[in-house]
């Protein structure tokens, strides 16, 4: 179903306000019409708009305070249009510098309006089709990187792995990938094959597809993956775990750019961006015996590495207002947000599961939550809850800074106690660095073999 704009109208003139909603419906827009600005306030804040259209003068509050009062209540800000006098141009224009996007004067030709209207809704479509479709991996420097990076390997075919800990997100960035690349998106396909999750009983018949009659059960034809990835993109995932005894196989399907069904009787051409996946090490595999050297070298043209979620914590609230906007698209009854324990308690974990775990626990702190107003312990488990590092009765500053001194712990552990590596880490200075470990009492082992065994783990 495709999403219809909704515009908030702000306007005390009741005459015209109803004139102007009436013309938004008929334009095909969905119109709430408000006469004051504090009702208005309360459904911005609450609801769900794409444009907020407000006169400057209002009864209660002028436009230029509603705006302002949006900007500290709101967590998100829609697109803003005044609709002024002409003697009020000066103040629209201070007003667009504090971020809203234009301004109406009055008497207006209102096929501009909807024009200007059709512009803005496009654009915030634009955005939620991105959104929903992956089209941002982070905010992160890191993430950043890695999808301009993405943009550069897309106009070419080599194979490409991505490796990183399970649930950071590996198949969103093949997917993106394959969208970036020239005739992506739906009119080719992408195909993913979990290689862990398929018996090796079924695993060549799942890659290669079968005829029929090939085997007892084979009633019809089956194409393989191999063959449905054909002209677009294929996703080995967790390549690492496929079977010594079908490695050769694929190795082969791989550099002849051809298949054989089981029971086929001659080869046919496939051609696709091969993506492969694995969370563990693929060249100590190698060593060890459990992947093939010449599958390895085949495979491993362009290897990229998805850092961990706690490598990356300006991702954190980001995906997770992401993953609570799904939530709330999905189950609009109930709005819910995050207090500001809750976050400072998401910055501080350490997310072991990753982007997947973080999913999970806000769809459960959704579910569960008994207020609108979502907090540390309905997001985490009796356990985690009680490893949080200040307790809940205790100030709001009491318990940021005891985040952020556990976070620095973190941090230095994991640069095992480099200042300067770490400080590189967090994006701040040594000094800034130093300055914040004196005072929250943080110095480094006094047991150097501690440093090591941190370093060792990592």
């Amino acid at each position: 179903m495709s999403h219809v704009p909704q515009l908030c109208l702000v306007e005390d003139d009741p005459v015209m306000g109803e004139s102007l909603c009436d013309r938004f419906l008929l334009e095909g827009f969905g119109c709430e019409c408000f006469t004051g600005a504090g009702p208005a306030l309360t459904a911005i804040t609450t609801g769900r708009f794409d444009v907020v259209i407000a006169d400057s003068r209002l009864p209660d509050m002028s436009g230029e305070d509603l705006f302002k009062l949006l900007r500290e209540r709101a967590r998100v800000v829609p697109p803003f249009v005044v609709i002024t006098g002409y003697g009020s141009i000066p103040r629209a224009v201070e007003l667009l510098k504090c971020g809203a996007v234009d301004y109406i004067v009055k008497p207006f030709d209102v096929e501009q309006l909807v024009h200007r209207l059709r512009e803005l809704t496009a654009t915030a479509l634009a955005e939620d089709a991105a959104g929903a479709n992956g089209e941002l991996l982070g905010v992160s420097p890191a993430m950043t990187r890695i999808e301009a990076l993405l943009r550069r390997l897309a106009q070419h075919r080599e194979a490409v792995v991505l490796s990183g800990e399970s649930g950071v997100g590996k198949e969103q960035v093949a997917q993106m990938l394959h969208r970036f690349s020239p005739g992506g998106g739906e009119r080719v396909p992408f195909v993913a094959v979990n290689c862990g999750a398929l018996p090796e009983s079924l695993l060549e018949a799942e890659l290669f597809g079968y005829e029929r009659g090939a085997f007892t059960g084979a009633v019809k034809m089956k194409r393989g993956y191999f063959e449905l990835a054909s002209g677009g993109t294929l996703l080995l995932d967790e390549i690492g775990e496929m079977p010594p005894s079908m490695q050769v196989k694929v190795l082969r399907a791989i550099q002849e750019k051809q298949v054989m069904r089981i029971g086929g009787e001659r080869p046919l051409p496939v051609d696709f961006r091969l993506v492969c996946a694995t969370n563990t090490d693929l060249k100590r595999l190698v060593e060890v015996g459990a992947l093939r050297e010449d599958l390895y070298y085949r495979i491993n043209v362009i290897n990229l590495r998805i850092p961990p979620l706690r490598d990356r914590p300006a991702d954190i609230p980001w995906l997770a207002e992401r993953f609570l906007a799904a939530y709330h698209q999905a189950h609009p009854d109930v709005r819910r947000h995050f207090t500001a324990e809750a976050e400072a308690a998401m910055r501080a974990h350490e997310w072991p599961g990753n982007v997947r775990e973080l999913k999970h626990c806000i769809e459960r702190a959704c579910i569960l939550a008994p207020t609108p107003a979502i907090r540390p312990a309905d997001l985490f488990d009796d356990a985690a809850a009680g490893d949080l590092p200040a307790a809940l009765g205790a100030t709001l500053s009491d318990y940021l800074k005891d985040c952020e001194r556990r976070y620095l712990q973190q941090a230095l552990r994991r640069n095992a106690w480099r200042i300067g590596r770490t400080a590189v880490a967090l994006g701040i200075s040594r000094k800034t660095l130093w300055e914040k470990m004196g005072r929250h009492g943080i110095e480094p082992p006094k047991d150097p073999s501690a440093i090591h065994r941190t370093e060792a783990e990592r």
